[in-house]
């Protein structure tokens, strides 16, 4: 029998017996974070943690790769080291890789990862490997992830005596759609169903609103609206969110999501033990050792300055280099002032967002290991003006809770006692608009709509006589194209040929419950709603590497003949 290439750290037991599950069929919830990952289901009363092997809630993200296809084998102890995880030849940080081109600040910076992340800097998918017997063996984070969870499935299905395929999976605001579709991706390559990919504050705000719930059903109360706020920081994301929460209802009212995370101040901190280490060339096996060593000292400093004020470092990196001294807290706010600004602008912006004053803040929920933080933890208070932060919650296990707890609802299941009697509004994260007047960007759908959503705006041809229109549809905040995710584009004919400004163009963009954009598009006669010919309909996205080279190509060819604009506002 063939063996098998890599080794992934959830590697399960085998099962002898299948057949009968005490548990509901219901979808799962994963999260899948980019340091840790963990599984919940509803076992018929409430939300419970699925453990590996090694008896683990919280199993580390990563894959290791042991040798070369086809001959390679595989470690028979899966409780790998740091310094074997960080050796080279595993995989981690998927999630922050996953779905971005090789022109996004986040790869460029993840180019000190200990493992081979190389770029060419024209918008393609990056190139990603392994080291395998002193040999880089490429793989894709897409590839990486639905091994990963083809593990876990493996374990869900040892674990509850049933065949997994059905799951809610957690992500981060900040997401593009086209992150989303790779995501699904790596989900249908391992077998799995993707029955909601919910951003984290979100799972967080429904496992918020039970708790709710069940606090009212407890007090035997009539209970009224709660305001939270959500402050969700990990290894590699950082989301704000602002829900209402009342009745088992929770209504997203704001979110907001950054790239900024604790693999930025651990390479914060890298950087200041070693200024002169060069992180990015030289990736042969003597640097990834350094490499990964240096890591691991980093790791360690940062988690004991969450309850130490000072922290002594002492390693040796091989070649004559050696860190020897005290790192001090002050130390690492100061190195990470920035990082720790643009989580103050964050939850600034989404209260904004919300029209919510530090006043109508009931609740403060912590999620995320970086939430431990004592700086951010106190940012985040003295913005909401509170002295204590909700304690119902284990900040690490309140994603996947959420996750689950809307598996089971979508699956179905009831309950009795009511505790998924549960309903999330969800809200979009990102504005959803086309390009017009030549390179602006037109939101058509802001962030923050409630969803479902559907809305239409009207525009008009930019040329005398023009005949066909080209619909490029972005998603961001961004007032050009360029600083926005492109999504996808197509082309309408049929335009009368006229005066330009004479003809309507009605764009319409709808999401429904499933979070599934498509994009309508069609010619309207002059002051009427009734169109010339029948519109087009495309789901989004639909660019499969994410980088819109025809749709350049056309811009280029054609310029502002295929261009539309803005209907002037009526004075």
């Amino acid at each position: 029998m063939e063996k098998q290439e890599y080794t992934v750290v959830s590697d399960s037991e085998t099962s002898e017996d299948k057949h009968l599950s005490p548990f509901p069929d219901s979808a799962i919830g994963i999260d899948i974070g980019t340091s840790q990952c963990s599984i919940a289901f509803w076992n018929g009363s409430h939300v419970e943690l699925l453990k590996n092997t090694q008896n683990q809630k919280l199993i580390r993200s990563y894959v290791i790769f042991k040798d070369e296809i086809p001959s390679g084998g595989i470690s028979e102890d899966i409780a790998h080291n740091d310094q074997e995880i960080f050796s080279g030849s595993a995989i981690f940080n998927m999630k922050r890789l996953i779905g971005r081109t090789d022109t996004d600040p986040v790869v460029h910076r993840s180019k000190a990862l200990p493992f081979l992340v190389q770029t060419l800097d024209i918008g393609v998918r990056p190139f990603i490997a392994a080291l395998v017997n002193n040999v880089w063996r490429s793989t894709t984070p897409e590839e990486v992830l639905a091994v990963f969870l083809v593990e876990l499935k493996a374990m869900a299905e040892d674990r509850l005596k049933r065949p997994i395929r059905n799951a809610v999976l957690t992500i981060p605001v900040s997401f593009s759609r086209f992150q989303q579709t790779r995501i699904e991706r790596a989900c249908a390559m391992a077998g799995l169903h993707v029955f909601r990919l919910m951003p984290e504050p979100t799972a967080v705000a429904l496992l918020y609103a039970q708790q709710q719930q069940q606090s009212i059903h407890d007090n035997m109360g009539s209970g009224s609206e709660k305001v939270a706020l959500i402050f969700n920081m990990g290894a590699g994301y950082c989301d704000v969110a602002i829900t209402a929460t009342a009745g088992g209802v929770s209504q997203i009212k704001a979110l907001l999501g950054s790239t900024v995370g604790g693999e930025d101040m651990l390479q914060n901190v890298m950087r200041h033990l070693v200024p002169n280490f060069d992180l990015c060339t030289n990736r042969g096996m003597p640097e990834i050792k350094a490499m990964g060593l240096l890591r691991i000292a980093a790791q360690d400093a940062i988690h004991k300055l969450s309850s130490q004020t000072s922290v002594p470092i002492n390693i040796d990196l091989g070649n004559g280099m050696k860190v020897s001294r005290t790192l001090e807290r002050l130390e690492f706010e100061n190195m990470n002032s920035e990082i720790f600004d643009k989580c103050k602008a964050l939850v600034m912006q989404c209260m904004h967002d919300a029209k919510v004053t530090p006043e109508d803040v009931n609740d403060v929920i912590f999620v995320g290991g970086c939430s431990n933080i004592p700086t951010i933890r106190a940012l985040v208070l003295e913005l909401c003006k509170r002295n204590n932060h909700y304690e119902g919650m284990n900040p690490l296990e309140a994603a996947v809770c959420g996750a689950a707890l809307e598996g089971a609802v979508a699956s179905g299941i009831s309950d009795p006692s009511g505790s998924l009697d549960l309903l999330t509004i969800q809200a979009t994260p990102l504005s959803l608009g086309i390009r017009v007047n030549g390179n602006s960007f037109v939101p058509i759908i802001h962030r923050n709509t409630a969803i479902p959503a559907r809305k239409d705006v009207l525009f008009t041809t930019s040329q005398d006589d023009q005949t066909e229109a080209l619909i490029i549809v972005y998603e961001g905040e961004g007032e050009k194209v360029e600083e926005n995710h492109l999504l996808g584009y197509f082309k309408i004919s049929g335009i009368p040929p006229g005066p330009k400004g004479t003809t309507e163009i009605s764009v319409c963009m709808d999401i429904d419950a499933s979070n599934v954009l498509r994009v309508l598009a069609g010619v309207l006669y002059p002051g009427k709603q009734q169109a010339i010919s029948p519109f087009i309909e495309v789901r989004m996205p639909m660019v499969d590497d994410g980088h819109g080279w025809c749709a350049e190509a056309l811009v280029k060819m054609y310029g502002s003949m295929i261009d539309l604009a803005t209907i002037p506002k009526k004075a």
